[in-house]
């Protein structure tokens, strides 16, 4: 793996806000000046490809990335896009209760909850 794409993955791993392209590309210009937005955006897109990572849409909003792959869930806040991670420990998988149409192997599903935030919710409350 190469440095830049490390440093990539540290700092999506590094946090639990679920950055942007472009936050991560701030947080690795810290210790790579050099980097280029290009190059973020490729090796994010590689270290998703590959599972290292979770690329989070949905496609109306700016791409968002999580370092955690073990499977939880999510809440996006309406307003500014701001992504959470959301627990919700008795929940049974849309896999496991998918029936009807024969013709698909459900492979995986994506599920996110969206919502507003506290801070857009106190902003809209001044």
């Amino acid at each position: 793996m190469t440095c830049q794409r490390c440093a990539i993955l540290e700092a999506v791993r590094g946090v639990s806000s679920h950055p942007t392209a472009d936050e991560v590309y701030e947080m690795v210009r810290e210790n790579l000046p050099n980097v280029s937005l290009g190059t973020v955006y490729r090796n994010l897109e590689i270290l998703s490809a590959n599972g290292i990572i979770r690329k989070l849409g949905p496609e109306e909003c700016k791409m968002r990335f999580d370092g955690n792959t073990k499977k939880h869930y999510h809440v996006r806040c309406r307003v500014c896009g701001r992504v959470d991670d959301v627990d919700v420990p008795s929940f049974l998988p849309p896999k496991a209760r998918v029936r009807g149409n024969g013709e698909y192997k459900i492979t995986g599903y994506s599920m996110e909850f969206t919502g507003v935030c506290p801070r857009c919710a106190k902003q809209k409350q001044a």
